[in-house]
């Protein structure tokens, strides 16, 4: 019997990345979940990580570490920074961008695939509702797909690595109804930019407005806990 393709999944706990995993189980391949601890300001996604992984079947998940912390330059890397509570511009990058986050996730997750054998990354980025971030656009994964083949042993050798983005041109809504239908238990992700350490959303950061709406969007009722708002 033939064993399935293998696939290595950016796991970063939130509603895209499990929709992701959801979506790499369902095309018959053999997942691998990777979660990266970057530096960011709580470790409640990387709890959350851990269940999803679990919940959706991933044959292994790994937990890699490095430090952007060290460097600053965000919301999500910087105390001293504050998460935004209000909606920025429309053509605005909000200091919730980490720089180079995707670039440097998507290359351990390619240094573990080439490990793996595996002929499959999948990333949850996403091009319509999302905040603007440059690493999250389509010229982004289609150049890093041509960086990738041309960058390792295996692509040399004839076992090229696909790049897969399957959120990329999906409003929240349909993503979630895309994993409401592959049984994706949306309760257990946390996508808040500044979750406490129960795992509860802020309600007010930017991530928590794209989800909600999302949820409202699809007509799925919103499983997140949110704290309660400061008077």
């Amino acid at each position: 019997m033939n064993q399935p393709e293998r696939a290595v999944v950016l796991l970063s706990g939130g509603l895209d990345s499990a929709t992701c995993l959801a979506i790499a189980r369902d095309m018959g391949l053999d997942p691998h979940a990777l979660t990266v601890a970057y530096g960011q300001r709580h470790a409640a996604e990387l709890a959350a990580s851990e269940r999803v992984a679990a919940a959706l079947g991933a044959r292994e998940h790994r937990l890699a570490h490095v430090d952007l912390g060290q460097f600053g330059g965000s919301a999500l890397t910087d105390d001293a920074i504050a998460v935004p509570e209000a909606a920025g511009g429309a053509d605005e990058i909000p200091v919730t961008y980490v720089p180079a986050r995707n670039t440097v996730m998507l290359s351990i997750a390619l240094a573990w695939a080439e490990v793996l054998d595996a002929r499959h990354i999948f990333v949850g980025v996403n091009a319509v509702d999302y905040s603007g971030y440059p690493d999250c656009r389509p010229a982004f994964i289609a150049a890093f797909e041509t960086m990738a083949n041309l960058a390792t042993r295996a692509a040399i050798e004839g076992r090229r690595v696909r790049i897969h983005a399957p959120l990329i041109d999906l409003s929240k809504a349909e993503i979630i109804r895309r994993g409401t239908a592959l049984g994706v238990d949306y309760g257990i992700t946390v996508s808040c930019y500044q979750a406490d350490d129960e795992g509860r959303a802020c309600g007010l950061c930017d991530a928590c407005r794209l989800r909600r709406a999302g949820f409202e969007a699809a007509g799925v009722p919103d499983p997140t806990r949110y704290r309660p708002l400061r008077p």
